[in-house]
């Protein structure tokens, strides 16, 4: 049974992976076998990952990205392949996000939301996609969100993007998985960062994530390694087009009182 969650020998990307969830995922797929390459916009940030994953024992590479580039992600897939030959597995972490009254959102303020969470996603899948339809083999993991399944109040263009993520991933696996490429998506809940710490503590919005979420706290950005595993692993050979809910029963939440 552990052989099935095995990433020994596979070479893992993930694109917004030096903060936050895809930190947290990427040290996951380490610790569970993978060569993994943590790449984000920031170089300070990406030495730092690929410090972690070398202490883990695993090899990486110091590779800068920006979804909102495809010669960035092309060049990116380009290092990789040129130190590790394959690309087994791709996670698409990359996010932004801004509370906005949709009546007043701008365009650019959209397209820019649009462009990282969504096209950035589909830039990353068809870059590394091509190269996994190839060998025949792939496993793609997109992050998508509460709002692929339910509004969340003036983030109409974050809660957009989530929802055609959701879709892409979807569209996706029916397209890809007849030669040997799985694409599903985890759905995070509600869980602390260094980024949303103050909200989630101090404002009326935080406090109602809390009373939705039944567990009664907010999730720990460790408890989304074990989902990430599964997906990329053999266990998860005959999943695609899925989402995995990691959110504390918020979904399921009704009246909780």
């Amino acid at each position: 049974m552990a052989d099935l969650f095995n990433l020994s020998g596979k070479v893992a990307v993930v694109v917004g992976g030096t903060t936050g969830i895809g930190r947290a995922i990427s040290f996951g797929l380490a610790d569970a076998g993978a060569d993994v390459v943590s790449t984000a916009r920031r170089e300070e940030q990406v030495n730092a990952a690929a410090d972690e994953i070398e202490r883990r024992g695993r090899q990486t590479l110091r590779v800068c990205s920006d979804v909102t580039s495809r010669a960035s992600i092309q060049s990116l897939c380009n290092a990789v392949l040129a130190k590790f030959q394959k690309v087994d597995i791709l996670v698409n972490c990359a996010g932004t996000t801004k509370r906005t009254p949709t009546l007043t959102v701008s365009e650019d303020e959209w397209n820019k939301i649009l462009d990282t969470n969504l096209t950035g996603a589909l830039r990353a899948c068809q870059v590394f996609g091509k190269h996994m339809i190839e060998r025949g083999y792939g496993r793609i993991i997109n992050i998508a969100s509460l709002s692929s399944f339910v509004a969340l109040h003036e983030v109409a263009a974050y809660s957009a993007s989530k929802a055609a993520l959701l879709s892409l991933t979807r569209s996706l696996a029916v397209e890809w998985s007849k030669k040997g490429v799985t694409v599903n998506a985890i759905a995070p809940g509600v869980f602390r960062t260094a980024l949303n710490t103050e909200l989630l503590d101090n404002t009326p919005r935080g406090q109602e994530f809390l009373m939705r979420t039944p567990m009664q706290r907010f999730g720990n950005t460790e408890e989304l390694v074990g989902a990430a595993v599964y997906l990329a692993s053999d266990a998860a050979s005959f999943v695609t087009g899925q989402a995995i809910t990691v959110d504390g029963g918020f979904l399921a939440s009704g009246v909780n009182q």
